[in-house]
């Protein structure tokens, strides 16, 4: 037999089948994109979404059907966005996703009435558009057709179990993203609804992580390749997800995201809810793991930041890359140089990430000279990236009262044997390489085994599948010589805060 873990994304699904011990025997992807309509808009089809993830679980439900069919499956979902259902089941329009803008009245609207400091004591989270609430009552008040005729406003994880015939059902996780969510009393909150004038009727009904949602209905099940009998369990909000796949069941532990941008998760056995967190924009809401919490510290740019690079100045690299088959990322990171660059990149190329969330600032690279050489630029581009990293862990550190004391990486940067070294260099910590990457999936596939009892707790399961492959140790004298560099980057964002701000 084997677990499903089925990962939905803001522009692509994935769905991976494992073994008890945590073998990956099947992997599937398809792509569907974000649509931007207007300005300040960003959708997701609906339809288009569950087409292809029907296609990802029938694609790896047949791979493994003869030899260790899927007996469970559970689900990690982006979070915020919704969609509007009819009684009768029809999508009534395209899901808001969390970079879409048009609720800034509808978030601005909770300082004059609850107040910032009573919101975030109720739902963990600082003001912000990007809230599913606030696009709710963006709706009731733009589109009150949608609205009414509206039975079911579903998150991606309830959105799922509903297309899998099973009642709508939302984890505390991806409830904590809402904005609409008591993550203490773990229920929706009377205060936030009413006050936002939602309906807790159109509401998914919220449960832990881990248990049983239902057995999928035969004619489903078999549409979808998989066997009579097959059982769907709660997962969660991606970030937690990733979290207990990377490992993070204890306070002191985080797992370090680098895939496009970086997200790192750190868990928390009591909520931290003061007013340094509620300040500095670090949200908290339950984790996957009952009864603990997290926190993200993240940044905008990560990959996304190498990518650009290899777009425009990189082409003799993608075309050596498509003779030799060499991953065009090694091409480009393999003549860095070992020493610091004394080169400063504020990685604000799409806005800050926390503790500012400032989307005017803009990327800058300073100190560069005509001596400056092509790989030395490249360095220059990931201690940036990482130079962020370690301001961000620093200040949630002392926001949150925990001690960071190593990471879990994952993502497609966990690849990268000099930028792990590096993180380890730069921010001083313990850098762990994960054997299985892709902490998504296997988190969601450990979640449909605690609900059906093949594990007695996520404990069990992460002691044993979640394995680290090698260890990165912060060399003394590189941490030394980067601490020095590193004080002057936390300089260059004050300094230039301003102008760019006017550019």
């Amino acid at each position: 037999m084997s677990l499903l873990g089925l990962d939905i994304g803001t522009t692509g699904c994935k769905a991976i089948a494992f073994s008890v011990d945590g073998k990956p025997l099947a992997h599937s992807y398809r792509e569907y994109g974000e649509m931007y309509p207007r300005p300040g808009w960003a959708e997701i089809d609906p339809n288009k979404v569950w087409q292809c993830v029907s296609e990802v679980i029938r694609d790896v439900a047949t791979q493994v059907k003869n030899s260790d069919p899927v007996k469970a499956l559970s689900v990690t979902t982006l979070g915020e966005a919704w969609t509007p259902i009819a009684e009768d089941g029809t999508i009534l329009a395209n899901s808001m996703t969390s970079v879409d803008t048009r609720s800034i009245e509808q978030s601005e609207s909770w300082k004059y009435t609850l107040g910032r400091e009573k919101v975030f004591q109720i739902t963990g989270m600082s003001l912000h558009p990007s809230f599913s609430i606030n696009k709710m009552m963006w709706l009731k008040k733009e589109r009150p057709d949608i609205y009414n005729k509206a039975k079911k406003f579903l998150l991606y994880e309830d959105f799922t179990y509903y297309k899998l015939g099973l009642e709508p059902t939302i984890d505390y996780s991806l409830a904590g993203r809402t904005l609409a969510f008591d993550i203490r009393k773990k229920q929706w909150s009377d205060e936030m609804l009413s006050t936002a004038g939602i309906d807790r009727s159109k509401l998914a009904n919220p449960r832990p992580s881990g248990e049983i949602v239902g057995e999928i209905p035969p004619k489903i099940a078999d549409e979808l390749g998989l066997l009579k009998g097959t059982i769907a369990v709660t997962g969660g909000h991606d970030q937690p997800v990733n979290a207990l796949g990377g490992g993070v069941v204890t306070e002191g532990v985080a797992v370090d995201g680098l895939g496009s941008v970086e997200c790192v998760v750190v868990a928390f056995n009591e909520p931290p809810l003061n007013e340094k967190m509620m300040n500095n924009n670090y949200p908290v809401y339950p984790h996957v793991k009952q009864g603990m919490y997290v926190s993200l510290a993240f940044s905008y740019t990560g990959g996304n930041l190498l990518r650009w690079y290899r777009n425009n100045f990189a082409q003799d690299m993608i075309q050596e890359s498509q003779k030799t088959g060499v991953d065009v990322y090694d091409l480009i990171l393999k003549d860095i140089p070992k020493d610091p660059t004394r080169i400063f990149v504020l990685p604000h190329f799409v806005g800050s990430g926390t503790p500012a969330l400032d989307p005017n600032s803009k990327g800058v690279i300073a100190g560069l000279t005509l001596g400056t050489t092509r790989e030395q630029f490249v360095k220059a581009l990931i201690e940036g990236i990482t130079y962020e990293l370690r301001y961000y862990l620093t200040t949630l550190e002392d926001c949150a009262n925990v001690k960071i004391d190593r990471l879990r990486a994952m993502g497609g940067g966990a690849k990268s044997p000099a930028w792990l070294q590096l993180k380890a260099d730069i921010t001083g910590k313990e850098v762990l390489a994960l054997a299985i990457s892709e902490c998504g999936c296997l988190g969601a596939a450990i979640l449909a085994g605690v609900g059906i009892g093949e594990y007695s707790s996520v404990d069990e399961a992460v002691k044993t599948i979640v394995k680290v492959k090698e260890t990165y140790q912060p060399d003394p004298d590189m941490h030394k010589r980067y601490t020095e560099c590193y004080e002057i980057y936390t300089d260059l964002y004050p300094t230039i805060k301003d102008l760019c701000h006017k550019i």
